[in-house]
């Protein structure tokens, strides 16, 4: 597996420690990422589903990164993810700097590694390989 795989796995697997909080630790989430809301369980489970998502198309992507299609929506991801929470800090101040600083390491790593390798991983054609 290419490093870029075992980057989204490690994103992968860090998100899907998310999905229990919103499902089964709505507290600690409210702590940890909206510390300034009131958050309901509905809001919990939302999010939990919502990062579960995105969790399973890291999985998908790390495993299939010649697939266009998914390394797109995988890509795609993590700028609405972290345009989300950018704007919930920005716009509507649900979110401190040090939870934003957070996201936003993981997601800008993943979404400049990502663009950066855009195409190196597509399988080469035939006329290339001759």
């Amino acid at each position: 597996m290419k490093a870029l795989g075992w980057w989204l796995m490690m994103v992968g697997a860090l998100r899907l420690a998310s999905v229990w909080f919103g499902f089964f630790d709505i507290w600690a989430l409210r702590m940890a990422v909206f510390s300034q809301t009131q958050m309901t369980d509905v809001h919990g489970r939302t999010f939990g589903i919502w990062t579960l998502l995105t969790c399973t198309l890291c999985f998908l992507c790390a495993f299939n990164l010649e697939n266009r299609g998914l390394y797109a929506a995988t890509f795609l991801s993590f700028i609405y993810a972290f345009g989300h929470f950018l704007t919930e800090y920005l716009i509507y101040h649900t979110m401190v700097a040090s939870n934003l600083t957070t996201v936003g390491i993981f997601a800008g790593t993943s979404i400049v590694w990502m663009l950066l390798q855009w195409n190196a991983h597509q399988p080469q054609s035939a006329s290339k390989q001759e």
